[in-house]
């Protein structure tokens, strides 16, 4: 095959793959607002006739989705930046801070990373209510606020980073917290864009860990509470979707904004092992 001809048969192919990976997500966002009924019509339809945004306002008048939006947005938010902080510098410090016994304990994270996290469920949860968490925001933090793959992740980008520009900082008297805070940081800023997507992403999505430690239905995530709705409305496909749109439009909004850094910390990262 020539190269002309692999090109066109790569291209079609990739744009075969995008049909058929956007068309579920462009029939979902039609069928919200589609009026009910519509949506399981044989044949299916992919236009509603007529437009009505009449689920959506059944969503916030009928469910206080609001609160569950900002019980989500809460928690996400305040999950990605602790998980920054606590990541970026473990991550610092397995990179550049010598110590004898380092490489060691980051093997030991690694071996770690292969324990399936419903593992760890049920110790944890004992654990947050000896504490006292259960039913608390604090219960859905603690447990993202540091994770292995974000540790390991920083690491690997930090190890790109020259040793003779921390040393310079040394030498001009920079104590460690100063040379993190105003030299490493901004040198890693790609890799904790990429980091904070993944993260938030992550939380945003979680259905199982919010649904285990909260049983207070005000303090209900968006997937939780959209899994209750179910429940309730499994025959009301359109209001289903409407749900359904309201969950992966923040993520899918936040992932195109920052989806250059993305891929540039996720190439960078990979570089040095």
């Amino acid at each position: 095959m020539s190269s002309r001809g692999l090109r066109i048969t790569v291209h079609v192919t990739a744009v075969l793959c995008a049909v058929v990976t956007l068309l579920p997500l462009a029939w979902m966002l039609a069928a919200s607002f589609m009026p009910p009924g519509q949506a399981t019509a044989t044949p299916p339809r992919f236009w509603p006739e007529p437009f009505t945004l009449a689920h959506y306002q059944a969503l916030f008048q009928r469910l206080n989705l609001g609160r569950y939006l900002f019980n989500s947005a809460f928690l996400a938010t305040t999950v990605t930046l602790l998980s920054l902080l606590l990541n970026s510098m473990a991550g610092y410090a397995f990179a550049k801070l010598r110590s004898a016994r380092r490489d060691r304990l980051f093997r030991v994270l690694l071996a770690a990373m292969v324990i399936p996290a419903q593992v760890a469920m049920l110790p944890l949860f004992l654990m947050l209510k000896h504490m006292g968490l259960v039913n608390t925001y604090w219960g859905v933090i603690i447990p993202g606020m540091a994770s292995i793959f974000g540790i390991f992740l920083i690491r690997q980008y930090t190890l790109t980073i020259p040793d003779s520009i921390l040393d310079a900082a040394r030498l001009d008297g920079a104590g460690e917290l100063r040379i993190y805070w105003s030299v490493v940081l901004p040198l890693i800023r790609p890799i904790l864009v990429t980091l904070a997507i993944f993260t938030f992403m992550g939380t945003w999505n979680d259905f199982m860990w919010p649904l285990i430690v909260l049983t207070d239905d005000r303090m209900y995530t968006l997937p939780v509470a959209l899994a209750n709705l179910m429940g309730e409305h499994v025959q009301d496909t359109e209001l289903m979707m409407a749900g359904a749109v309201l969950t992966i439009l923040p993520v899918m909004v936040l992932f195109t904004a920052l989806q250059r850094h993305y891929v540039e910390g996720l190439i960078l990262g990979g570089v040095k092992a």
